[in-house]
This record gives structure tokens, sequence and C-alpha cells, in this order.
């Protein structure tokens, strides 16, 4: 049952694709490679907005957001829970709200103690931010087509403070918008703003989200918490291993993000060849050892690093940095302590997580970074 509702939530998809939506009822199926990560099913009128939305991971959630406009503007936002045992049926808790009050925004969240409240100044047009949800982008871009600018600094409430997302338009039916840390995402739009197709294949999550005509919000909630009842959850976007090794009578720890393949194109798809790489996910690679290593050519004094790589067709480098706790997109190139060669090699089997690994070897060592069928691989001895 659960894989014909997915080839029929595909169908739904591509048709309305071919045929776009122009109503204010629609919604979204967000894509993580070949897994479905969120649904969105939402209407829209002059002074609400409503929206339903199932996301995926780690495990699944209900939620269904009311947003109420004044005078064109933001008025309130509440977010209701919901058990996923019950579906949006149930009877849900009130997680969060927002209020407009004159020239303040007032946050109510729920926290440990119950529901706890602040107030910042509000600013206007502002629209929250939600991670991997992407209705709010559907709003701003509603409103950004009928400005005579061509770039637009959307303000989202984050949670915490206000940033700034940059929405520039491309053309009468694209535009980009620009997330402060991971990067552009590319939208195709209706002469109205509503989304079309987002790709954000060139920011850190590299998730696709296609507009459909419809969706059966309930079913699919039904659906996908049958699946996680059964172990079948989508799981953290990318997991953090920390490996320990000893070999020598040295000790290595190595720790990083572990993103999955999901059907992607790894390397020459989603890691492009011949650019910098922070080899892995989220925050950057660390890797220590406890005795001094020729890694290569270079030599490796103990104590903590930090890896990234240039991966090329034909092996690329490994690049070891001496800053240490920072996350993966922070790189400075003052700080390496040098560049060695990568070998590559192709495996059999197909590597879903994204791995690092250590073996000991006649000579000394091999560091393996295995994913899909692509092996890189670095040799050491231990001085």
């Amino acid at each position: 049952m659960k894989k014909i509702f997915l080839a029929l939530l595909v169908a739904t998809v591509v048709a309305s694709c071919k045929s776009p939506n122009t109503s204010n009822e629609a919604g979204f199926i967000t894509l993580l490679g070949n897994d479905t990560l969120a649904v969105e099913s939402f209407t829209k009128s002059s002074d609400l907005f409503s929206a339903k939305v199932v996301l995926r991971s780690p495990s699944i959630s209900l939620r269904k957001y009311d947003l109420t406009y004044a005078n064109g503007d933001f008025a309130t936002l509440e977010v209701i829970d919901f058990d996923p045992a019950q579906g949006f049926g149930g009877a849900g808790t009130l997680v969060q709200r927002m209020t407009k009050q004159q020239d303040s925004l007032v946050v109510e969240s729920e926290g440990r103690d119950g529901m706890t409240s602040r107030t910042v100044a509000f600013e206007k047009d502002m629209l929250p931010f939600i991670d991997m949800v992407h209705w709010p982008f559907d709003l701003a871009f509603n409103e950004a087509v009928k400005s005579q600018s061509d770039s637009i600094n959307q303000r989202l409430w984050t949670g915490r403070s206000f940033s700034t997302f940059i929405i520039a338009k491309e053309g009468p039916d694209s535009l980009t918008i620009r997330h402060p840390s991971r990067g552009v995402m590319g939208v195709d739009i209706e002469e109205n703003g509503d989304i079309l197709l987002l790709d954000a294949a060139l920011t850190t999550r590299k998730l696709k989200v296609r507009r459909v005509k419809s969706v059966d919000i309930d079913k699919v909630a039904t659906s996908f918490a049958e699946a996680d009842r059964n172990g079948k959850t989508f799981g953290e976007l990318s997991s953090a291993p920390e490996g320990h090794f000893e070999f020598k009578g040295a000790e290595f720890d190595i720790s990083y993000g572990s993103p999955q393949k999901r059907g992607r194109e790894i390397f020459g798809g989603i890691v492009p060849w011949g650019q910098l790489w922070r080899t892995g996910a989220n925050r950057a690679t660390h890797f220590k050892t406890s005795k001094d290593l020729k890694i290569g050519d270079l030599n490796v004094p103990a104590g903590e690093y930090t890896f990234f790589t240039i991966p090329e067709p034909n092996g690329g480098t490994l690049i070891i940095n001496k800053q240490t706790g920072q996350n993966g997109q922070s790189y400075n190139q003052e700080r390496d302590l040098g560049r060695i060669p990568m070998k590559i090699s192709k495996q059999n089997e197909i590597t879903e997580p994204f791995t690092i690994n250590v073996e000991e070897s006649d000579n000394g060592g091999v560091i393996q970074l295995i994913w899909d069928q692509t092996v890189f691989s670095i040799d050491f001895i231990v001085l």
C-alpha cells in the first residue's frame, strides 16, 4: 500500500509541473535524493494562511501553522503539534504563538516549564523561517515579484533572531534566494511568485521542492507514521560518527558528519570534482593522532587537525588544517599544515553513508574516505 501511495504521489508531482497550479490551495513535496523528506499542504487567502506539514527527519512530526494578516502585514502565527499516532484529527498542542503588538513581536514558545515569552522589535513584512519547510518562501516570493527592485532583503525569524535572506530576480519565471549560511537556491516560479520548483543543489542541504495541485495530507501522515512504527524512519539528515582506532602503538580518533547517498550521484554530482569539500557534513571533519605521523610526504606531529579535500577523478588532494572546532564551511587556507595527493579506486558494493576508516597496513596505515562506490585512500606511517 505504501509503495502504491508513494507512486501516486510522484505522479501528482509530475502532473503538477506539466499543468501549473494557480489556485490558493496547493502543496509541496520535498525530496532529498530519492527519499521524501517533507510534505506540505496549504491554503491561502488575503488574511489567512494555513498549512499542515509532515516532516520525516529525524522521525515523523506533524504540525499545523495558522498565519493571519492585518493591513497586509504579519499579525499572528500559531503552531500546533500533533501526535503522529493520532494524525491531524487528534488533539493538537500549541507549541508556539507569535503576535504583533504595535512595534513589537511577542514570541511565546513551549518549554520544559510550560510556555515562555519574549518580546523583540517587530520587522515589517517578516516571515518565519522553518527548517526544511518551504511555505514561508512561497509567501516571500509572492511579495517579491510585486517589487520594482531586482533584489529584495527578506527578513525571516529563525527562532532566536531575524536573519536576512536575499531574493534576486533572474527572469520573468525564475529567481534565487540566498540562505545566510547554506548558499543559494534556484527557484522556478509562476507569474505571481508561486514556487513551481526550488532546487537547493548548490546549498549544503541539496533538497528539491516541487509544487503539487493538492495533497491528501492525512493519508501522507498515516503512511509515514506507519513506516516509522515499522522501523523505516527517514533518520538524521547526517549522522555524526566517531571512530577510534589503535595499532602500532598509536591511537587515532576521527569525527565527521555522515550524509546518506539516497539515490544521488555523489562524486561529480552533489560533490563536484575539483572543488573544496568539507569531507562530510555539518561540523568540520576532525582527526586526532597520539603519535607523530608521516602522511604521504607530510610530517604530521601528534595532535588534532581538521580534514578537507578536493576530489578529482584521478584522486585529488587531502588538506590537513591546524584549525579545530569550526564548522565545515569555515576553511582558512592560512592554517593549512599541508596538502597530500589521494589515490582513488572503485569498489563493487555501494556504501550508503559517507564513511571514514583508518586501517593498519604493512608499513603503517591507510586513511580511507568511502562513499557510494568510490574509495579515496591516503597512506601513512607511524613515526
